[in-house]
């Protein structure tokens, strides 16, 4: 779901990171305030006020945003889901989960803590000027009631019965407490957030043609997202039932190729790379694993050097990047894959390398499960 990302810092123990896509809205949010939204409900200012308000109605968007979904992630670590942290991105922000809820009502928690603390979020903001009253001046009562709208307008907006936002989780956890069985619960709340999108998707050509240009693009945009949101959430779950219980001893390949260390980077392209075809080789050195060499690592090595540089110069060594054991659960393996960029994994077992696993072995036993719909009930 997300491109390039930066950690900002841990809060309460998860890492706030921000996508790359946040810049982009942050400039929009800064320049919309300060040219358009308070120029027009707050006449008379100078432009360097309707700047600073809006730098300061950017961060408040910034920390109720984060504020939102901190309270996610502190409602699910209650109910012991594992969580990666939350990043910020161009729509909004996420709480990463590892894992699906537990339970119905572990789902209907987590998903209603978000408007709820939104909603805390705009009365607090609100109650703590409203007893000095008319002392406050234009800027501040502007960027108070900004804060206080946007914050409603979260709320309203993640309320909505369309998944993966918030209201489409208490729908889900709603059908799954109702039907027993998540993967029907999340194809229905995913249908009607996809048709929640595609009305959304409607509405901004609409406005678009009547010559509300922005606000038409924002519609078409965020549409889209949740068309593409709501189809990767149901996917998603399709994964996670047809790997449940299964371990990466099922898919590995045994016996697979490896380099020994002490050939030539020539020679193991010559050998191994235009032989098999494969993007990792294992390196082995007096029948000891030590590490693998990809192809990648191969192209950054200038061609001179192809002949007097060895495997074993450059091979990178074994590290929880790059290896698991035979008895990992298949979807940690998946994970893995999907974090690092690697589709093959070292299967090592007490040192010893006893296998190799593929993403598209993964994905082809998926494949094959689905298709025969084993795990339909």
């Amino acid at each position: 779901m997300f491109g390039r990302r930066i950690t900002l810092f841990s809060l309460l123990g998860f890492k706030v990171h921000i996508d790359m896509s946040w810049l982009i809205i942050v400039l929009l949010v800064i320049w919309s305030l300060a040219k358009g939204w308070f120029p027009s409900h707050y006449q008379d200012l100078s432009s360097a006020t309707y700047l600073g308000m809006g730098l300061i109605g950017a961060a408040g968007l910034f920390f109720s945003v984060v504020f939102h979904e901190l309270c996610h992630s502190l409602v699910a670590r209650r109910f012991g889901l594992p969580m990666k942290g939350i990043t910020l991105f161009i729509f909004g922000g996420v709480a990463e989960m590892s894992d699906e809820p537990s339970s119905a009502k572990a789902e209907f928690l987590m998903a209603i803590a978000g408007p709820l603390s939104s909603i805390l979020l705009a009365l607090t903001i609100y109650a703590a000027t409203a007893f000095v009253g008319e002392a406050l001046s234009t800027p501040v009562i502007g960027v108070r009631d900004y804060l206080v709208a946007i914050n409603l307008f979260l709320a309203a907006f993640n309320l909505m019965p369309a998944f993966p936002l918030d209201g489409g989780r208490v729908l889900r956890s709603a059908l799954w407490q109702w039907k027993k069985n998540l993967r029907w619960a999340t194809r229905i709340a995913s249908r009607i957030g996809t048709g929640f999108a595609i009305l959304l998707i409607l509405a901004g050509i609409f406005n678009v043609a009547i010559g509300r240009i922005i606000d038409g693009i924002w519609m078409f945009m965020i549409g889209m997202f949740l068309q593409n949101a709501a189809q990767m959430s149901y996917q998603q779950v399709l994964i996670r039932n047809a790997l449940e219980g299964e371990t990466i001893q099922r898919f590995m390949k045994k016996d697979p190729v490896s380099a020994p260390s002490s050939i030539s980077i020539k020679d193991l392209v010559e050998d191994y790379i235009y032989n098999y075809h494969f993007k990792m080789y294992p390196v082995v050195q007096a029948g000891e694993l030590i590490g693998c060499i990809t192809s990648r690592q191969v192209k950054d090595i200038p061609r001179d050097q192809w002949a007097s540089l060895t495997v074993g110069n450059v091979a990178s060594r074994c590290s929880p990047e790059n290896t698991i054991a035979p008895a990992s659960d298949a979807l940690k393996a998946l994970s893995l894959m999907s974090r690092t960029g690697n589709s093959r994994l070292m299967v090592v077992d007490d040192g010893r390398l006893v296998g190799i696993i593929t993403l598209k072995d993964i994905m082809g036993f998926i494949s094959v499960k689905l298709e025969l719909d084993e795990y339909e009930k």
